[in-house]
């Protein structure tokens, strides 16, 4: 098999998947991470449909759910803190099919561990610069490193430094959903016990929840927001950014906003999708954010995420390491699969953002009504439909 050498660009869900695939499948994969470390914490996320496929097949299913967040209920509040709807904790999070709700840190972990010991990882380092060489990429490391491989993988997220370098500025590929999200560890005030709450004003929705993994509550922010111009490595401005969008809010945004100085997890970003007409440009391909972001909104990053790694492996394998095939398999499998996850974005954004107090009122009201309904799990599994529809959107093959 030729092209086994591979460099991969962000030890992140998809950069590490791939890794682990690899090297089932005979490549030597490295793996390059900015950070110091994997990252530890982070919020709850989902795995669905394939994903689940995925994952059982690299034999992590069953520590996954060991692991699973436990969520048991979930509520709107009120501006007093009034739950004004209830539900069970899968009915609230639109979990069904077996869906396993893990935090990213756990599942981040668990994928170290299993490559660990046969996957070589550089951290504190990043790509600086890459060249086309004869059979390969010759690849400068901010460390002053070099290197020659004959691949190399970009699977460093939304704003993927691999995608700039390769295809162009990113402001080509970004789609922006008119939204921002913040998501970061806060203490537990409520002293809630795996329950959810949730919200909604007009333009800005915050939430917070425990865990049975987190002594601490995690606390979200999403809110209505054309482009801001900031620093993306700014942590001041965007925390000032936050407490401006929210000044005006009550029930526990501002102790939320207090605790948001000490939180080590802080993140911010906009929410936005990468929509790019190849992946793939000579040795080099995207994976992941990087090539075809869905945003937080989707609840689908994760599993993209997984299924994309599992098929690049897959394919580059079945071509028996020739790149050009091995791409343009990839994209085959992925593209009709991942354009059904991107259109969940747009849609679900409009369901947990509210535009005007009059959407808002409604909203509670209708929450209220259907939460003492009865046979309530069936209508809302309706409303989740689409999004298990997305996650299954692939046939799985067994390279």
């Amino acid at each position: 098999m030729k092209n086994t050498n591979v460099l991969i660009s962000g030890a992140g869900i998809a950069g590490i998947t791939l890794a682990y695939w690899l090297r089932r499948h005979g490549f030597s994969p490295t793996v390059v991470e900015r950070a110091a470390t994997i990252r530890e914490g982070g919020y709850k996320i989902d795995i669905r449909g394939a994903a689940l496929e995925v994952v059982e097949r690299m034999g992590l299913l069953e520590e996954i759910r060991s692991m699973r967040t436990d969520v048991r209920a979930g509520s709107v509040v009120n501006a007093a803190g009034k739950r004004v709807a209830s539900m069970d904790g899968d009915t609230f999070g639109g979990r069904v099919h077996g869906d396993a709700e893990i935090l990213r840190g756990d599942l981040h972990r668990m994928l170290y561990e299993r490559t660990k010991d046969d996957v070589r990882y550089v951290f504190g380092d990043s790509i600086a610069s890459m060249n086309d060489v004869a059979d390969g990429v010759e690849v400068t490391f901010a460390s002053g490193q070099t290197g020659v491989y004959d691949l190399v993988v970009g699977a460093d997220g939304l704003h993927s430094v691999t995608r700039a370098m390769a295809f162009g500025p990113e402001e080509r590929f970004l789609r922006d959903l008119g939204h921002y999200i913040s998501i970061f560890s806060v203490p537990n005030h409520l002293n809630l016990d795996r329950e959810e709450l949730t919200y909604i004003g007009p333009g800005r929705t915050a939430l917070t929840y425990s865990t049975a993994k987190d002594t601490d509550a995690k606390a979200m922010l999403l809110f209505s927001s054309g482009p801001l111009s900031h620093d993306q490595r700014d942590r001041s401005q965007q925390e000032q950014i936050l407490h401006d969008a929210y000044a005006r809010e009550g029930w526990e945004v501002p102790r939320m906003l207090d605790g948001m100085a000490g939180a080590a997890d802080f993140y911010f970003d906009s929410l936005s999708q990468v929509h790019m007409e190849r992946w793939s440009e000579g040795r080099v391909v995207l994976l992941g954010d990087a090539a075809y972001c869905a945003s937080p909104a989707s609840g689908q990053g994760t599993s993209l995420a997984l299924v994309g790694a599992y098929v690049l492996a897959g394919e580059l394998a079945a071509a028996d390491g020739d790149h050009e095939a091995g791409f343009e398999a990839y994209e085959r499998e992925m593209r009709a699969f991942v354009d059904a996850n991107q259109k969940l974005g747009p849609s679900n954004i409009k369901q947990m953002v509210m535009r005007t107090k009059g959407q808002v009122r409604f909203s509670m009201v209708m929450l209220s009504l259907i939460s003492r309904l009865p046979g309530k799990e069936k209508m809302l599994a309706k409303v989740v439909a689409p999004i298990h529809k997305a996650a299954n959107a692939i046939s799985l093959k067994n390279y």
